[in-house]
This record gives C-alpha cells, structure tokens and sequence, in this order.
C-alpha cells in the first residue's frame, strides 16, 4: 500500500492522507491530469470510474461516474480552482446528478494535492478540507477514507504500466458508455502548437487531409462561440467530394474545444440528413508532449458502432502522424 499516514484534524475539518511512490513526480501527476490513467484507480476497486470530462487547468471541470457491481451509479464532479503543473493543484470537489449538475445534499469539499520529490521517488499529500465538523463526519461516515485507501491502493499498478501511456503509441479509441467514445494521443508538441494545428485552416489543410490522393480545398475553421465550421474533402483524381458542418459551442484557449458536426456531401450540402455528434476536445500537457482527449457524443450507440466501423481511429492516426510533423516542422 503507498499510503504511509492519514490524519483527521476535528479543529480544521482536515483529513490529510500521505502516500509513497517509487517513481518521479512527473510520472505520478500525468497519472492524475490523463482520463485514462486516474480512471484505473479514482474509486475502489468495486466502484471503477469513467472521466467524460477531465480539464486539468484552473477554471477547468472534470465529470467522473463510479459503477457498482449491480450496476447501481454515483456520480461526480471536479471544478478546478489552481494547477502549479507538476507540483500541486486543487479542486473542488462534489457529488453531482446523473445529469452531470451539483447534487447539493451533500457537502463539498475542497481537495490539495501536492506532489514532492522522496528518497523513494515521489510523495503525494492530499489534504481534504470540509466546511464544517459535520460535513466531515458526515462524509467519513459513507466511508471516504476506507474509499480512499482503498482507491490509492491501485496507484502503483498505474504509474509502473509505461508502455499503455507513454508517447509514440497510435491513436486509442475507448468506449464511454452507451452513446460516447473518447479518442486519446499524445502529440509531440506544446498545448499552443496544437491547438493551433486545430483552429488554423491554413495548419488544419497541411495535415487533416486522410488517405493520399485527397485534398481539402474548402477549410472554415475557428474557435469564436458560435462561429459556423465547414470542411470538405475531394478526391484529386475521381472528384469525390464530402465533409462536415458544424459550430463552436465553448472554447477556452489553448485547452478546450466543443463543437458539433454533421456529415455533408454535394446531395445534402447542409447536412440535414446526418446525425448530429458532439465533439470535446481537451489538450494538456503531459510527459513528451501534449494528451489530446476528444470525447464524441454520438445519437445512439448504432451510429456510433457504425462511424468506428469506418475505420475512424485509423484515419485521425494517419492525421495525427501529419500534425505532428506540422508541429515539428514550427
């Protein structure tokens, strides 16, 4: 177990927990800032986690949905209130409505953690702080330290798994869900830089051009709420023509981007026969580069079977591999 001490403080309302780990610091804060990684262990073992939000940037929101082994849920959420990246940062957190929003009969609590360096590697403090005695006994009560012990518990197998979170590995596509799928790549290159290469038409045609051979002759691409985004492709050599259609529906430079987009073609230049998805991409900074998380809310699990059958993940790789030598190449 890495946890080395917990202690309840009455007076401050505090419950602090230190725990010991035996890699570097860098290593354990990617743990907590990258969805996939904090999801393994954000829970105790019977209640895995599923992130459909994880802004690791101050004025940030994360989103988390713990699943029981009946299928029963508890919901919650993250609003980040300060990052010192990779020293500190801390949240408030709370227990949120299936809907996502603040359920507010019960208490929140305000969580620091502080990564330092160890004789072992790393130390993690975390302190947790409530607004009352009650709120406090009230929540130990439902078990939050047995929960976090039990959660940290699976640190370690975490942090010592390099190769599944290590830049250089293709694109991954992990089902969230019924109706969602989250697209996950470390792209070499600073937040700037990548966000970038996804606003900037003249980037966003040098590499998001799919197979060889196609073009991407129409580009109208921003990142102003509410602007109206279209893209189309052709086939150099057929005249084959698609794209997409869209608008900016939040935008928090350089880390955050929501967008629809419908499918459109030279039959339905509008779209008006395609579903309609959501699209939130998240960008931050991780050991070698840059995590980019783009979550996809699809109408219905059909729709969103058939557009991976597409072979979806494959073609954003073959972009991504393009980005980043846009990236390199400044």
């Amino acid at each position: 177990m890495p946890i080395t001490s917990v202690t309840t403080d009455t007076e401050a309302y505090t419950l602090t927990v230190v725990a010991d780990f035996t890699v570097p610091v860098r290593r354990l804060w990617d743990a907590y800032v990258d969805p996939r990684q904090i999801e393994r262990f954000w829970g105790p073992p019977e209640y895995p986690s599923t992130f459909t939000r994880h802004d690791a940037v101050a004025g940030g929101v994360s989103n988390y949905i713990m699943t029981g082994p009946g299928g029963d849920r508890s919901c919650g959420y993250w609003e980040w209130e300060s990052v010192d990246a990779p020293h500190s940062f801390a949240v408030r957190d709370g227990f949120a409505n299936d809907d996502g929003t603040p359920n507010t009969e019960f208490p929140t609590v305000r969580m620091e953690f502080a990564f330092t360096e160890s004789a072992l590697g790393s130390r993690l403090t975390t302190v947790s702080r409530f607004g009352s005695l009650e709120a406090l006994e009230q929540l130990k009560a439902m078990g939050m330290e047995e929960g976090m012990r039990a959660a940290m518990g699976q640190i370690d197998a975490v942090v010592e798994d390099l190769r599944s979170f290590a830049a250089g590995r293709e694109t991954e596509v992990q089902l969230l869900g019924e109706t969602q799928a989250r697209v996950s790549r470390i792209i070499r290159g600073s937040v700037e830089q990548v966000w970038q290469a996804h606003v900037d038409p003249s980037l966003l045609q040098r590499w998001q051009l799919g197979p060889d051979g196609w073009s991407m002759p129409v580009c109208e691409y921003g990142a102003e709420v509410g602007q109206r985004l279209r893209t189309e492709w052709q086939n150099d050599e057929s005249g084959e023509r698609f794209g997409f259609a869209g608008v900016v529906v939040e935008s928090a430079a350089p880390h955050r981007l929501v967008t629809t987009e419908r499918m459109i073609s030279p039959q339905d230049p509008e779209g008006s026969g395609s579903p309609e998805t959501l699209n939130e991409m998240t960008l931050v900074p991780v050991d070698g580069g840059t995590l980019l998380a783009y979550v996809i809310t699809y109408p219905d699990a059909t729709v969103r079977e058939a557009v991976l059958a597409t072979g979806m993940a494959e073609g954003m790789e073959t972009g991504y591999q393009r980005l980043e030598q846009v990236v390199l190449a400044g």
